[in-house]
């Protein structure tokens, strides 16, 4: 046994290795199916190194941590979802081929309900998944009976009260009309037992289908019934900045008695508003210092600043001109185009002067010298 940071229990790692589900971990320790260094345990709890320990279970050493595997399945109706029923009913375990490492759903799908369900091996971020605290939102297509009113609509985005509490403000908008029912588009982030029907039974309007196309960052798209498909490498790292905002505490902790610079208003009504969920914290901003010279004035206080002279646009509103813009330019010598508009000729166009050579002075130095002519 090493410090208590590296320490993890036991049960955990077992879990994590893919072996068996955690509960069933449980249930080998009080067997006396597990061994750490040579000796048996039995006490749930039990933390030991996952590093230098020598864990076996049941005989069998266990292996490194695993890697993360994340598998979306577009569950259809008359299924499960579970990996096993006692009762022999069908479950998603059908619909999947044998993975190479054991998986399990987060969360669950009645078993007259459709649409995106999430397997993985990762505990963490199952939990972040499904964390009452960070507001994961997931979408729903929902086929009810009747025709829904504006005000119906106004209902569930305020909130209905059930046997449980009310509901939190849902987002809600219509998604097409049959000749007597409606299909209605509902977000929500809460996890309670069957909620979207109930919330649609209190309002009077019966659910006749109900499909999950969106589950946090995963978007259902085009999958069909009954496949499946594994993650992309952007989702799949979607999940892990969710994973790792649950394991932030500071996001956990209340913000009542906190004092934050420059932090938004509150809401009338005393609740702290939460970050986005997907979203990272934005650290605060630093207030400007005074000149020592005297107090700052705030920017009402302070005289309006000039225009600068490079400034795109004047005080008017109107886009200033800059000194190349004031007086036409002159063209140039060699420009294609003379002022008028018609071709200018190049230099090989225009006439060609003599050149005036010099006088060799060797040539003028032999010659005799014309005398000039004198009249008598």
């Amino acid at each position: 046994m090493t410090t208590e940071t590296k320490m993890v229990r036991l049960q955990k790692i077992i879990a994590g290795s893919g072996i068996t589900s955690r509960r069933k971990a449980e249930e080998y320790i009080r067997a006396g199916l597990v061994t750490v260094n040579g000796e048996t345990v039995m006490t749930l709890g039990t933390k030991v190194d996952p590093v230098h320990d020598h864990i076996k279970v049941n005989g069998r050493h266990l292996k490194s941590k695993l890697p993360d595997m994340f598998v979306m399945l577009n569950k259809p109706i008359g299924y499960l979802s579970t990996l096993h029923d006692p009762e022999g009913r069908p479950t998603i375990k059908q619909l999947m081929t044998k993975p190479s490492l054991r998986l399990f759903p987060v969360g669950r799908l009645d078993f007259d309900s459709e649409g995106l369900l999430l397997l993985t091996n990762n505990g963490d971020i199952a939990q972040a998944c499904l964390h009452p605290t960070y507001h994961v939102p997931k979408t729903y297509r929902v086929k009810v009976k009747g025709v829904l009113e504006d005000h119906d609509l106004q209902q569930l985005r305020r909130g209905v009260t059930l046997e449980d509490g009310k509901t939190a403000p849902a987002k809600v908008k219509k998604a097409g009309k049959a000749q007597a029912n409606s299909w209605i588009e509902i977000t929500i982030h809460e996890g309670r037992k069957h909620q979207v029907k109930r919330m649609f039974e209190h309002i009077g309007h019966p659910v006749i289908r109900l499909k999950r196309i969106q589950f946090g960052p995963l978007n259902l798209g085009q999958l069909l019934p009954g496949k499946s498909r594994f993650l992309t490498d952007k989702e799949a790292n979607e999940l892990r900045h969710l994973a790792a905002m649950v394991g932030n505490p500071s996001w956990a902790e209340p913000q009542e008695n906190k004092p934050v610079e420059n932090s938004p208003r509150t809401p009338s009504n005393g609740a702290q508003s939460r970050p986005a969920p997907f979203a990272r914290p934005r650290p605060p901003k630093k207030p400007r210092l005074a000149s020592s010279s005297g107090p700052a004035r705030s920017a009402s206080h302070t005289s309006p600043r000039p225009p600068k002279k490079n400034s795109r646009f004047t005080s008017s509103g109107s886009p200033a001109r800059s000194a190349s813009h004031t007086s036409p330019r002159p063209p140039k010598k060699n420009s294609r185009f003379t002022s008028s508009g018609s071709p200018a000729r190049s230099a090989s166009h225009t006439s060609k002067r003599p050149v005036k050579r010099p006088r060799s002075t060797a040539i003028s130095s032999q010659r005799p010298r014309k005398q000039p002519f004198k009249r008598a």
